[in-house]
């Protein structure tokens, strides 16, 4: 039995597992290590927020249904001193498009998805038209629509719930870098700061996001975890599209709705996608001569595009199979990883806290299984095919 937990990290993972773990165990110490409480580099301050149930695996939808019903009830769940924090949650849908070449996996994928519970419509090009008269669909063979359980929310919003939430419970907050980790024997003893101090623990949770390499190297473990950069536009367009979804283009690029403007990105090509590039810039060339031609043939009004403000953050892209590692290593007796959700942190969390708290209390899982997201697979050269890699 754990008594004394280290968590490294206090994004939405980090947060997330404190908040479960002090809310069915209050006789559990837990204290929350983060490099910046300010989470200016956070990748869930800095990401477009969002929470889908299109995935072609079935532990990813379910950890997006139990995802969407915690989001919806947020208020009442994460209510400190009579205050009700709200993530302002809009469920406007993703809209996953398919070529001919792509229609096959995308009906496989729904059939999946809505046999697990998800409120997912499959649209023919026509249907397409009616709903949605600004989409150009002449290249389309088919559609996903979510018609509720998916859409965008305020990311920063929920990591400051959880962690407000957490701290209320008892979680300690320390605002300090890990630099340091002593290892007694096959266990972490201590983790040792930047400020000087050590921390002993029965418990180590590495929820370090894109950071997760260097705790992981800090304890011997090679972890295929690397930070990528993501870049984000934020568009201005007189175009004015009724019922506007998340938007999935099969190039990749994807726009939502934000207020009266619009987010947009794409993931770079593979061979331009170095690890730790400087979140200080933004990759224009990306939106010059592939985001924005491509939203201009998707949605003709778009030709006329501003670009407003653009930002970058990290993605903690697990590059062996682009799915989250949660569990403890072989060689380490008392660590847990949560680490590379590759996109996929903030609608993963709140299933990510639930289960590591569970694994941390009850040493398995109780309600959702996460062991196929183990090491084993990793060390075992098994990975996870997510057909709906965005």
């Amino acid at each position: 039995m754990s008594s004394q937990v280290v968590i490294a990290g206090g994004g939405v993972i980090g947060s997330s597992i404190a908040y479960f773990l002090r809310a069915s165990d209050p006789t559990i110490s837990v204290t929350v290590i983060e490099r910046d409480p300010t989470y200016a580099k956070s990748s869930s301050a800095l990401s477009a927020a969002s929470i889908r149930q299109q995935f072609s695996t079935p532990l990813s939808i379910q950890m997006s249904l139990y995802g969407i019903d915690f989001l919806r009830h947020i208020g009442d769940q994460l209510e400190v001193d009579g205050h009700k924090p709200s993530i302002d949650l809009h469920e406007g849908g993703y809209l996953f498009l398919a070529t001919p070449g792509g229609e096959a996996t995308l009906r496989e994928n729904h059939a999946l998805q809505t046999r697990l519970g998800a409120d997912i419509a499959l649209l023919a090009p026509d249907a397409l038209q009616e709903k949605f008269p600004w989409l150009n669909v002449e290249d389309l063979a088919a559609g996903a629509y979510g018609v509720s359980g998916e859409g965008w929310f305020d990311g920063y919003g929920l990591v400051q719930a959880l962690r407000k939430k957490a701290q209320a419970l008892g979680a300690r907050y320390v605002a300090a870098q890990v630099t340091g980790i002593e290892r007694d024997g096959r266990k972490v003893a201590h983790v040792q700061t930047g400020s000087g101090e050590r921390y002993a623990c029965d418990t180590l949770v590495n929820a370090t996001g894109a950071w997760a390499r260097g705790i992981a190297t800090m304890m011997g473990i090679d972890i295929p975890v690397y930070a990528r950069r993501r870049s984000i536009f934020n568009v201005s367009s007189p175009a004015r599209l009724t019922n506007s979804p998340l938007l999935i283009d099969p190039t990749g690029v994807y726009f939502r709705p934000e207020g009266k403007t619009y987010i947009t990105g794409t993931s770079p090509s593979p061979d331009n996608d170095p690890d730790d590039l400087p979140l200080d810039e933004v990759d224009h060339d990306l939106f010059d001569d592939v985001i924005w031609p491509t939203l201009a043939h998707r949605v003709p009004q778009f030709e006329a595009l501003r670009v407003e403000n653009c930002w970058s953050g990290y993605y903690e892209y697990n590059v062996f199979d682009h799915n989250a590692i949660i569990g403890y290593h072989p060689d380490i007796e008392n660590c847990i990883f949560a680490n590379g959700f590759s996109g996929h942190g903030l609608q993963q969390g709140p299933a990510t806290g639930r289960g590591v708290s569970e694994l941390i209390v009850n040493g398995r899982y109780t309600t959702l299984d996460l062991s196929s997201l183990n090491w084993d697979r990793v060390l075992n050269n098994r990975p996870i095919v997510e057909k709906n890699v965005v």
